[in-house]
């Protein structure tokens, strides 16, 4: 027999390492993944794919050592054929770890392609949520998984980017997994809509930040639409969506019809009247309509357990500390010390003090708006259809997911 082969009778003169593997065929994986390895200027495309090929094949039946062993090589480099990465990261964990944390050669379809195979755990899924930078592409589709532990992988992240569509799905979850939300809160993604409508379900902690973050002012926006008013006006505000526009942006508040009409006589009047009396519905919806808000944003306000969204109410339209804590008083509340942070009044009087009267009626508009723009059957069976208009109207969607399923 020629030398460099073995016949059937002299298998016996193989090596055996550990678990199996024959110390050629080791000799064997180390050679081809040195191939796999050198450099563009020694070794053409076509004869890379090749030997990766090969690898791939010798490695479908090597142990978990070796499968390991060379995951570690191929993490090291750039130029890996995309199949190779794809066999190696789908592999156990052991064997995927070191591409997934730190190998450059994956792209956006690899990763996709990894994240949503069969063989891919939870534990795979997160470990592509920690890279250095995760794009859109790859942040859409790890979200739409709704695994938990993933998703808050992704919001820890700063190197990973939310397309709308991603933070929306995770604002939503938010309302169920709680834990979501103070990640949520500090991702620069959030916008003033997903951020004010995850404040009715988020701790003190959670509500005093996104307060923080998006109490703002109107002073562009008056700005801009100071000569309108005026045009508006001249019109007899008949075009209801200019009206309702304005009414968001104007300085006022309350509603002086209402006041003109109520048997109370102002806000304050109904308040104390509140005060003497057991709470009802009917002096619920006159608070609402005098504060200028809806009846059904005023029922959400006013049946806050926190209470935080109350003292934005009282802020917004322009009521003293008196008047504040009889309306905490009438609804039936506990009062303790005004500084004590662990109660909700306490909580409450510091966001009082704190907001000013221009930012508090931001947030209360855009409750009011929001809360009260998706209450009928047939907006909510839109938003469950996934209706192409009303899937860009954040009101809409907003209100919905307060009070509704999320679409």
């Amino acid at each position: 027999m020629a030398d460099g082969t073995l016949s059937e009778f002299e298998i016996d003169s193989f090596e055996i390492e550990e678990g199996g593997q024959t110390k050629t065929r080791a000799m064997l994986t180390r050679r081809l993944q040195d191939v796999v390895g050198l450099p563009g200027s020694r070794i053409t495309p076509q004869e890379r794919h090749i030997a990766a090929d090969l690898l791939i094949e010798v490695l479908r039946e090597s142990d978990l050592g070796a499968r390991v062993r060379c995951a570690e090589r191929m993490a090291l480099l750039v130029d890996t054929p995309a199949i190779l990465l794809r066999f190696l990261a789908k592999d156990a964990l052991q064997v995927a770890i070191p591409l997934l944390e730190v190998c450059e050669g994956f792209n956006d379809s690899d990763l996709i392609a990894t994240a949503l195979s069969p063989s891919a755990t939870t534990a795979h899924r997160v470990m592509i949520a920690k890279r250095k930078v995760v794009s859109e592409a790859v942040t859409d589709v790890l979200v739409n998984m709704g695994e938990v532990e993933v998703i808050q992988a992704l919001l820890r992240n700063e190197g990973s980017t939310f397309a709308h569509p991603a933070i929306e799905q995770a604002t939503a979850m938010s309302k169920q997994e709680h834990s979501l939300v103070p990640f949520l809160v500090k991702r620069p993604e959030l916008k003033p809509s997903q951020g004010l409508t995850m404040f009715w379900w988020g701790d003190a902690e959670d509500r005093r930040r996104i307060l923080q973050r998006f109490a703002v002012e109107r002073l562009t926006l008056l700005e801009a639409a100071q000569d309108i008013f005026a045009r508006a006006a001249a019109d007899g505000w008949r075009d209801p969506l200019v009206r309702k526009t304005l009414q968001f942006i104007e300085r006022r508040q309350r509603n002086r019809d209402a006041a003109a009409r109520s048997p109370y006589g102002s806000l304050e009047g109904a308040i104390e009247a509140l005060d003497h009396q057991l709470p009802s519905r009917e002096l619920f919806v006159e608070i609402s309509f005098l504060a200028g808000i809806k009846p059904m944003c005023g029922a959400q306000i006013l049946s806050d357990g926190g209470g935080e969204s109350i003292a934005v109410l009282c802020k917004a339209t322009g009521l003293k500390r008196k008047h504040f804590r009889q309306l905490w008083r009438g609804l039936r509340r506990p009062m303790a010390d005004d500084h004590d942070l662990t109660d909700p009044w306490g909580r409450s009087v510091l966001v009082y003090d704190t907001i000013s009267t221009n930012k508090a009626q931001t947030v209360l508009r855009y409750w009011n708006w929001a809360l009260t723009s998706a209450m009928s059957p047939t907006l909510a069976a839109k938003l469950e259809e996934g209706d192409e208009e009303l899937l860009y109207s954040v009101a809409a969607r907003s209100s919905n997911l307060v009070f509704g399923n999320t679409p």
